[in-house]
């Protein structure tokens, strides 16, 4: 079966949110950049957080170190072996035999004071660059978050999907495998 074969265009080549994707990749490239500028190699931009929140908060678990930056603890757990690999973080087992504590090496300690002025620094870039466009990026979030108060973008969805297309259960019916109807194994 080729592309020709199907049923419309493919939908993945429209994503609304690339550009938002682009922009901040772009971004985070440029951080980098400041970081090799000042000297400061093989230290990628998603690191800084954990690095300054193990200096400010002592040993954490992965699980509490996801925790404070918001991410899922495999997330947390490829980037702490990637801090390790790279020398900035030590590990050892934790209190228990599932859980292993982080802490800064001397490595990892001396880049922190960089980290928080550069931080700082990208903060007031930001707040810099929200104040130049006419309708801030701030602005955005905190109106699209009102917006998704009053009507949740899971229920947008689902307004969008509309009466099931060709090949898709009714809501309710058993699929052709013969299993019960439901969501799919494993979610998206």
């Amino acid at each position: 079966m080729t592309s020709a074969d199907l049923p419309g265009p493919d939908p993945t080549e429209r994503n609304v949110l690339r550009p938002l994707h682009d922009l901040l990749d772009a971004v985070d490239e440029q951080i980098a950049a400041v970081y090799a500028r000042h000297g400061v190699a093989g230290v990628r931009p998603r690191f800084s957080k954990a690095l300054i929140r193990l200096h400010r908060h002592g040993p954490l678990t992965i699980k509490a170190l996801a925790g404070h930056l918001g991410v899922t603890h495999s997330a947390m757990s490829q980037t702490v072996t990637a801090m390790r690999r790279d020398g900035l973080l030590d590990s050892a087992p934790g209190e228990d035999a599932r859980t292993r504590t982080v802490t800064l090496t001397g490595a990892g300690r001396a880049l922190v004071p960089f980290l928080e002025a550069e931080w700082r620094a990208t903060e007031a870039a930001w707040a810099e660059l929200d104040s130049e466009v006419p309708y801030a990026l701030t602005r955005v979030v905190d109106d699209l978050r009102r917006a998704l108060t009053r009507r949740s973008f899971a229920d947008r969805v689902d307004d969008h999907l509309g009466n099931p297309g060709p090949g898709t259960p009714a809501a309710g019916a058993a699929p052709a495998t013969g299993r019960s109807a439901g969501p799919p194994p494993g979610g998206r």
